[in-house]
């Protein structure tokens, strides 16, 4: 598995952008200014990559280089676009089952769900492009590479991802604590996207909106809530059962 990677400096970012190197994540000093930021900012807005200003004390701990302010955080994951792989997935004869996660934000957890979508027949793993885990080394081995074959969309505005999804002819399915049916009483053998949110934030009101259908698992123990790995794991593979029936 590869070690965490970064890029540091102003100039060595831009030409790694410009190569086409995918850039999970960028941090930025404060308050920093020049020609050549202003360059590299401009080439980050363009492109959309998620960036963050931090203390200069941060970007001192993570390298002792001459990080110049500019620390870019890059992944051996291919990025795909959503746009392209549903039209794909129908051209193909095959039902779209697309998965997307709103804040969950443990790389572990990103991994371990990664690599039950893979084996679940998972079309594709959607996750925002701010407000998500970082696809790290940690994500990459927690998958057991899963990260590497299953195609992995990072939108910047997820809105605009659902609302293709659903013209496109997809079902969405949002699973939360406030669904009026358990997840075995949803309908989701046809064309599909499953939504799981955060453990502690659960799923984004802006989003539920989008939802055909709020489901919740039982929990019948004193513990109040599944570890949202595990949750996926449920809804991916009663997906499966009901596809399973239908084709009998």
């Amino acid at each position: 598995m590869p070690k965490e990677q970064y890029i540091y400096g102003i100039r060595p970012t831009i030409e790694a952008i410009r190569a086409g190197k995918q850039v999970d994540k960028l941090l930025i000093q404060a308050g920093l200014k020049g020609p050549g930021f202003h360059e590299l900012f401009a080439l980050v807005k363009e492109v959309e990559i998620p960036y963050q200003f931090v203390p200069v004390e941060k970007l001192n701990r993570q390298s002792k280089q001459n990080h110049q302010g500019i620390i870019a955080y890059v992944t051996e994951i291919i990025y795909q676009k959503l746009e392209e792989i549903i039209p794909f997935v129908y051209e193909n004869g095959r039902t779209p089952f697309i998965l997307i996660l709103d804040q969950v934000t443990d790389v572990r957890n990103v991994g371990a769900i990664a690599r039950t979508a893979a084996c679940a027949g998972v079309d594709a793993l959607v996750m925002p492009s701010r407000g998500s885990a970082q696809l790290n080394s940690d994500a990459i081995k927690t998958s057991a590479g899963a990260l590497y074959t299953l195609p992995v969309c990072r939108p910047a505005n997820l809105k605009d991802s659902l609302k293709f999804l659903k013209d496109s002819g997809l079902s969405i399915v949002a699973a939360t604590e406030k669904g009026d049916k358990q997840y075995t009483e949803a309908k989701m053998d046809g064309p599909l996207a499953i939504i799981m949110g955060s453990e502690g934030q659960g799923i984004s009101e802006e989003y539920l909106k989008f939802a055909d259908e709020k489901v919740s698992i039982p929990i019948l123990g004193e513990i109040d809530s599944l570890n949202v790995s595990v949750a996926s794991g449920i809804l991916l593979y009663e997906v499966i059962r009901q596809r399973n029936k239908t084709a009998e």
